[in-house]
């Protein structure tokens, strides 16, 4: 749940060589265009075998205990799915496991605020201030701003202390409010709409405003809107004294303290050494409260039901004609970034990653989990990948690795294409 631009032109931008972590070399094309235009050349006949080959090759590398990869294309499903559920074990995950998905419940705290603006309920240039009382500066900030992380609000998954307490108690419930109070309590990083920053205090203020505006549980509005409708019946939003995962379910491992996932992934020498050398064991971070995350990042699912998700909004069916096309024009460079760089919207990030492949997308990273969600409407390729180890001890968010690895088999990429560029700060 780490912040940064960077972190989205990561997932997808390093497949191609000369990518920066600001900025990709390629064009990003209109949400018009990547809905519309199809290059029928740019997804590969899928390789079943060199695809689990390839997601193999990385688990190995990075240590990771277990890993899924569902990619769906015009061909057909493949799913990958390599290691264990649990250490020690010998418990293969597959397609239906459950896993903790982070940052990916944005999508679905986002597709409800837009539910709502559809419905008149609400409208994206109110003033937060209208919703929540005690934001600092909550009358000059909008439901779009918190929407696309334009608000300035400092993000409390920074805060150090914030994952210190985090793990001396592990177990505690966490309140909307106690994540807020320690995000106001730092100035604002901008002035509203005049920069971008990655902040999970802005879902948890716009889970805020589901429940008041809608005047039901955040859980209920998930079910009711979207998981009852689509079908989506492994997916969850957990109660704040359940730290439970239905069965089937991954255990979630990181070395060292939260705050490598939620401030910096930089792994010191004398870690990395001794993880290596198996004197030190990664921490089982599956039954951690994950309340602090809540509306931004504490669902639980399954890459079947990820994969049925993101092609569902991506595709059209969770919002009408014309709310469909704002949030696909919703990401927008950020100030001063130039066009080419990946895209914030509406809870959705948009980059082109190689000529006629332009995917939507989102990150996932908590202790234990991370994730990449994506769909590429121009040619109808669906990709879900979890990871059941949070960074690799080389600071790499072990989702966007596999992802590294696998692109190659699910496009045509250009003959320059490299995965080696070193990795950005992530969330």
């Amino acid at each position: 749940m780490r912040p940064g631009l960077a972190a989205s032109c990561a997932a997808l931008v390093l497949l191609l060589a000369g990518c920066t972590a600001t900025a990709s070399p390629t064009r990003t094309v209109s949400a018009a265009a990547a809905t519309t235009a199809t290059t029928p050349s740019v997804v590969r006949t899928i390789d079943p075998a060199a695809l689990r080959t390839a997601v193999e090759k990385t688990v190995q590398e990075l240590m990771i205990p277990g890993a899924v990869v569902e990619v769906r294309t015009p061909q057909g499903g493949f799913t990958t799915a390599v290691g264990t559920t649990q250490r020690g074990t010998d418990v293969p995950p597959d397609a239906a496991t459950h896993v903790r998905i982070a940052s990916v419940t944005k999508t679905m705290t986002s597709a409800v605020i837009v539910q709502l603006a559809q419905e008149g309920k609400l409208r994206f240039d109110d003033p937060v201030s209208k919703y929540v009382p005690g934001v600092p500066g909550g009358d000059d900030i909008t439901v779009a701003q918190l929407l696309t992380m334009r608000s300035g609000l400092y993000g409390f998954t920074n805060d150090p202390g914030f994952s210190a307490t985090l793990d001396a108690d592990p177990g505690k419930v966490w309140t909307p409010q106690e994540t807020l109070d320690i995000g106001f309590r730092h100035p604002p990083e901008f002035p509203p709409g005049t920069g971008y920053d990655y902040s999970n205090t802005n879902y948890t203020l716009l889970g805020l405003i589901v429940e008041k505006v809608d005047g039901r549980p955040l859980a209920q509005a998930f079910r009711d809107r979207l998981f009852g409708p689509l079908g989506l019946t492994q997916t969850s939003l957990p109660a704040s004294t359940d730290t439970s995962i239905p069965d089937p379910y991954s255990h979630g491992y990181m070395y060292g303290g939260t705050a490598y996932a939620m401030v910096d992934s930089t792994y010191p020498p004398d870690v990395q050494a001794a993880a290596r050398a198996g004197t030190l064991q990664p921490t089982d971070y599956t039954h951690q409260n994950p309340t602090y995350a809540w509306a931004a990042g504490g669902a639980i699912s399954t890459a079947d039901d990820l994969a049925t998700w993101i092609r569902a909004l991506v595709g059209g069916r969770v919002f009408d004609a014309d709310l469909q096309r704002q949030w696909l024009d919703s990401p927008q460079p950020a100030p001063g970034e130039p066009a080419t760089a990946s895209q914030y919207g509406y809870g959705i990030e948009r980059q082109t990653f190689a000529p006629g492949a332009t995917m939507y997308f989102h990150l996932g990273e908590m202790p234990g989990y991370n994730l990449v969600v994506g769909f590429d409407p121009g040619n109808d390729v669906t990709l879900v990948i979890w990871s059941n180890l949070t960074v690799g001890l080389d600071g790499k968010q072990t989702a966007n690795a596999v992802l590294n690895a696998v692109a190659g088999q699910i496009y045509s990429l250009p003959p320059q294409a490299s995965p080696s560029a070193p990795p950005p700060p992530t969330r």
